[in-house]
């Protein structure tokens, strides 16, 4: 079973909105710090945004800062990504990602334990 399963990634149009939704499988995830990553193809993972396990507080690559919103909700065990004025840049594979840690966030992709499949967001021009 996977332990995280993301959603929401589509085909938008340049300056559209778009939210991306990451479903983990147990409750203990609650408590993890996560994280979005983003990767094109045959290039490395970039941190995008990371919230740590309580939630209240949230940290930003400098490309996304102001553009996008990292959010949890631990009701539903769901982490999101707001994305807002997109553009074609932003094309790429988006990966959610999990640290059994819950005190802060963290920006490096090794420093996380659990990977999602990944979702694919597509803007046109």
């Amino acid at each position: 079973q996977a332990q995280l399963v993301e959603s929401g990634g589509v085909v938008v149009q340049a300056g559209g909105s778009l939210r991306l939704s990451c479903a983990a499988s147990r409750r203990a995830f609650n408590n993890y710090a996560m994280g979005w990553f983003r990767q094109a193809p045959g290039k490395g993972r970039e941190w995008v945004a990371s919230i740590n396990g309580g939630g209240g507080s949230t940290f930003y690559a400098p490309s996304s800062k102001g553009r996008f919103t990292i959010s949890r909700d631990n009701d539903k065990i769901e982490v999101y990504l707001q994305m807002n004025s997109l553009t074609h840049e932003a094309t790429d594979t988006y990966f959610c990602a999990a640290r059994a840690s819950a005190g802060r966030a963290y920006s490096s992709e090794d420093e996380y334990d659990y990977w999602g499949q990944g979702t694919q967001v597509t803007v046109s021009s």
